[in-house]
């Protein structure tokens, strides 16, 4: 049963975003040639800056990293409700033949955030122009760093939610769902996200004469194994866990026998309980496979992305409300959580909120065809953005009603 209450103010919403839509695929070309990475990006902050120009809001920019916080106020007094895009992109080499494509070599924003800051920047407009609608305050949280840089933490730690935040959304545009379609669910919805590095210790010697050395190759190649074996004995099939080996190093030449050998992966959960079991098995397994061949490893588990945990309530009312704001064919329930990770996992730990995912497969291209997220080749279909916009909008109307 839909938690929705009829809105008429969601009414025309949807037309509110397309006519905003020149304005929104501009900043998002704009910023998709200038990529940058990391904590520090002048360039997006400033094309953010530009595109709140003239709009009723306060604007705060970041100490430790140069974010952006806008704040709009309602007509009247109320709570305060927190939209978030992300603003950085990655170590990629743009190969999507756009004719707006990265120009900056190594740089490419190749997960969306592009889209998400113009989605972000639009919808304030579009909420400003409905101000005497809003019973509180509407918080745009434009955020660098989520790839893998804790960005949402630096701007939690310098404050972002000492005022109080009663509800928090954010979108994450997908390149592998139908374009335009919302999707969401309650609970997990993105894994932790933790890096493991193994350094196993042997002895070196010639490679023709093995008995006279300890080696570690043999041992980290039975630490994959073992891993894999972990995972299926000691942790629940009814607890989601992914372990991956991504790299194994070891040794210069043919005829060498090592000393050292190295692994590093990453580890996926997708509860607390779960993500500390793992770490505690997988640091058992590895250095019992070392002793078995006579070897010593030293493991080191470093922490990443918490798990990503809608509001149980928010994250249903999310799909009702997609549906109210776009129509029922534009919303869908999100059957299983991913494995990925999210740094709007630190909002959701302290707020009552939800993170969706809003598709923008290109059109005349297959889902399983799409380059997904973080392919050099990815492509989102813009058109997608109108609802993105409309979205974004729509939480912080029903929540301030």
């Amino acid at each position: 049963m839909s938690t929705t209450t009829p809105d008429p103010r969601l009414a025309g919403l949807l037309e509110g975003a397309r006519s905003l839509q020149p304005r929104t695929v501009a900043l998002r070309r704009q910023i998709h040639r200038h990529p940058e990475q990391g904590l520090h990006l002048p360039k997006t902050q400033a094309a953010v800056l530009h595109a709140l120009e003239g709009l009723p809001v306060k604007v705060t920019k970041g100490e430790s990293s140069t974010s952006v916080v806008a704040v709009l106020e309602g007509e009247r007094p109320g709570p305060t409700v927190l939209l978030r895009g992300d603003m950085d992109g990655l170590p990629l080499q743009e190969a999507t033949g756009l004719p707006f494509a990265s120009e900056v070599d190594g740089n490419m924003h190749a997960c969306g955030h592009d889209t998400h800051v113009a989605m972000l920047a639009a919808s304030a407009r579009l909420l400003a122009d409905r101000r005497d609608a809003l019973k509180g305050r509407v918080l745009f949280m434009f955020q660098p760093g989520e790839e893998g840089h804790h960005g949402a933490r630096h701007m939690i730690e310098e404050g972002l939610l000492d005022d109080g935040v009663e509800k928090a959304f954010a979108l994450h545009i997908t390149s592998t769902m139908k374009s335009g379609v919302v999707t969401c669910r309650p609970g997990p919805m993105m894994a932790s996200a933790d890096s493991f590095h193994v350094h196993v210790k042997g002895r070196g010697g010639h490679g023709a004469m093995p008995h006279n050395a300890l080696d570690p190759v043999p041992a980290a190649a039975a630490m994959v194994g073992a891993i894999q074996t972990m995972l299926g004995r000691r942790v629940s099939v009814h607890q989601p866990a992914v372990v991956t080996v991504a790299q194994i190093h070891a040794g210069t030449t043919t005829n060498i026998i090592p000393e050292v050998a190295t692994l590093d992966g990453t580890i996926r959960t997708l509860s607390e309980e779960t993500r500390t079991l793992v770490h505690k098995e997988l640091k058992q397994a590895i250095k019992h496979t070392a002793a078995a061949y006579g070897c010593h490893a030293e493991v080191s588990i470093v922490p990443g992305y918490p798990v990503t945990v809608n509001d149980d309530v928010v994250g249903q009312h999310v799909v009702d409300l997609a549906a109210a704001a776009m129509g029922a064919s534009w919303s869908e329930p999100m059957q299983d959580p991913l494995m990925g990770a999210e740094d709007f996992s630190y909002v959701l730990q302290r707020v009552p909120g939800a993170l969706a995912f809003l598709g923008a497969c290109p059109r005349g291209v297959d889902l399983e065809d799409a380059a997904p997220n973080h392919s050099n080749r990815v492509l989102f279909d813009e058109a997608a953005m109108e609802h993105g916009v409309a979205m974004y909008a729509a939480f912080a109307l029903d929540a301030l009603r």
